[in-house]
């Protein structure tokens, strides 16, 4: 007889046990679902957030002027005191100019004689024709040669922030809107002429305006004056000045006048 066994049977494994729900996970996934209340409440701290932003850059903004000494406080104020006052006669103006083309009988004559006086202002400040009024002389002496184009740039910028309605720079030199400055030691040049010490710089405007630009503490006559160029400045009040340095206009290439269109 042979014996014979049974072929081994697996183990069977054990039925797993039935997932219990976690009530606090379902709590917590709850919590995190925002509700249309909630979500009113994000949108309003999100804009309260960018208003308290955009308020932190304009206090810092103002914070260039609180700092700001109080001499350059009060040229702040002189000079938006002047635009003003410069404005308000431009708006003067040009109203009494329409009042009296409106009234006039012949207003085509009336017309031709405004554009005439409109031709001769903007020739002035173009350069291109000479002019004659109150102003300032202000002598600049460089004995060392250390006087920059950069200098005699702020010096014109001091002048034209002031008021100043045409200069020229030692009487052959009429600077415009394009005038260029190069250092040339010893000298320097202006749309390509050559300057020497004493630079004369001559401004037609409110002489008083001018003078008080160019004695301004910190300002023209306190740079040249001052250790680093160590020169002197003379500035004298003009009641009459003639400027005839004139500037030559360069020929357009490209640009023509366009035609009437009465024409």
């Amino acid at each position: 007889m042979t014996d014979e066994t049974e072929p081994d049977q697996p183990t069977p494994m054990p039925a797993p046990k039935p997932r219990t729900p976690n009530l606090a996970l379902r709590r917590l996934k709850a919590g995190f679902k925002p509700s249309r209340g909630q979500a009113i409440v994000a949108i309003v701290l999100a804009l309260v957030g960018c208003v308290a932003v955009v308020q932190v850059r304009v206090n810092r903004a103002d914070d260039g002027y609180q700092n700001a000494r109080r001499e350059d406080l009060v040229a702040i104020l002189d000079g938006l005191g002047q635009n003003t006052r410069r404005l308000e006669s431009e708006i003067a103006d040009l109203e009494e100019r329409k009042n009296s083309l409106s009234s006039s009988a012949d207003k085509a004559q009336t017309a031709r004689e405004q554009a005439e006086a409109q031709i001769r202002t903007l020739g002035i400040l173009a350069g291109t024709m000479p002019a004659v009024g109150q102003g300032v002389r202000i002598t600049l002496n460089d004995p060392q040669g250390k006087m920059t184009s950069s200098n005699l740039l702020d010096a014109i910028e001091e002048l034209r922030d002031a008021g100043a309605e045409a200069i020229q720079l030692n009487g052959s030199v009429r600077v415009v809107a394009s005038t260029d400055f190069v250092d040339d030691p010893p000298g320097i040049q202006a749309d390509g002429q050559k300057l020497t010490s004493p630079y004369v710089i001559e401004a037609i405007g409110e002489s008083h305006n001018l003078a008080e630009a160019a004695n301004f503490p910190g300002g023209l006559v306190s740079e040249v004056t001052g250790p680093q160029i160590g020169g002197t400045a003379e500035v004298n009040e003009e009641s009459s000045l003639s400027i005839t340095a004139l500037h030559a206009p360069d020929e357009h290439r490209y640009a023509r006048p366009a035609p009437s269109p009465t024409k």
